[in-house]
């Protein structure tokens, strides 16, 4: 075991733990903050930063933030297997912590709700956004899972890992990874290596038995009346939902279906029209399809296998005359996607 350790603990991850700890004093206070309805790997991240800060130099307070509340089932109970408290992000006055730390996200997945605040730590593996910047800033986009990066950052800090926290950092690689079928590299199944032996499997396997509540089945049955299945691919707008984890869980459902290599499920989501990408991750790259048919719309991008487009209802507007019908919808998703990529060079 001490071989996978020494294989976690990189150049890059000493340099930014060193800095992470000069960084903090005594007591300190900490605002740990997350965008959209907060995932395992999320979670994991949240507890594991604030777990170097409080070993290390003891927490006056600290508070764990999100733009969402958690939807998933799993996610809800995870939450509570782990006694964790996750407040609303419009709820707290950042002004109130010292530290302000993003985690499995970026300064410009927040828009305005930042308010003109510059966070000191930006800790992510999502594909790097421009026009911000972070006293300490680690973006590793070629990571399976910022809960690898954290694995590393609590080996070089020399931290004593609790249990728990083994079992949310297995848990946000196993999701992010989706087991292993999406992006990843050697340094996330060491990291899976290393906290699979520690955490509690019994916990994880009670979690993961409960996915899908009664209440999205009606989004099911939607679905399957509504789909519309092109060549390789289906599309499918849901309407309104009550959790953009309905559509994921649509998507990942369909993607389970004979000669259906990705599948893109949209809904509307309070102001927004939120589109869910799942793939192989083999014949089409998600990320970059979500890019070229939405990145004129609003905020669209993510990883081969699994991306996500969210466009504000107002910029709809003028593009859908008609309103947000079904219909209407239908065809705003399916002739974008017919937009091919641009070649190389052009």
């Amino acid at each position: 075991m001490q071989r996978v350790e020494s294989l976690l603990i990189k150049g890059e991850t000493f340099f930014n733990t060193v800095k992470l700890l000069r960084m903090i004093q005594k007591n300190d206070s900490l605002a740990v903050c997350m965008y959209g309805s907060p995932d395992p790997d999320a979670i994991a991240s949240a507890l594991a930063l604030k777990e170097i800060i409080s070993q290390k130099a003891g927490l006056a307070r600290w508070i764990f933030l999100s733009t969402e509340t958690a939807g998933r089932y799993q996610n809800i109970e995870l939450l509570r297997a782990l006694k964790m408290n996750i407040q609303r992000f419009s709820e707290a006055n950042l002004a109130d912590y010292r530290l302000v730390a993003l985690v499995d996200s970026q300064p410009g997945f927040f828009g305005e709700a930042l308010s003109g605040l510059t966070p000191q730590i930006v800790l992510d593996h999502h594909p790097y956004t421009r026009g911000w910047q972070a006293e300490l800033t680690d973006v590793r986009k070629n990571y399976g899972a910022l809960s690898t990066i954290m694995t590393e950052y609590l080996l070089a800090a020399k931290v004593k890992i609790p249990r728990l926290l083994h079992t949310a950092l297995l848990y946000g690689i196993k999701t992010d990874t989706n087991n292993f079928e999406r992006d990843a590299r050697m340094e996330d199944i060491g990291a899976y290596q290393f906290n699979f032996s520690r955490a509690n499997r019994q916990l994880l396997r009670r979690i993961e038995l409960n996915q899908i509540p009664d209440r999205f089945l009606k989004h099911f049955e939607h679905a399957f009346h509504n789909k519309h299945r092109l060549r390789d691919r289906i599309v499918c707008f849901l309407g309104r939902v009550e959790s953009t984890d309905a559509c994921v869980q649509v998507a990942d459902f369909f993607l389970r279906l004979i000669e259906v290599y990705y599948v893109v499920v949209a809904g509307i989501a309070k102001d927004r029209l939120v589109i869910i990408f799942r793939g192989d991750g083999y014949r089409r790259d998600c990320g970059q399809i979500a890019a070229n048919a939405f990145g004129g719309f609003g905020r669209a991008g993510g990883h081969r296998s699994a991306a996500r487009v969210e466009i504000a209802l107002d910029a709809l507007a003028g593009i859908l005359p008609a309103g947000l019908t079904q219909e209407a919808v239908d065809n705003f998703l399916r002739e974008r996607l017919l937009i091919k990529a641009p070649r190389p060079g052009r």
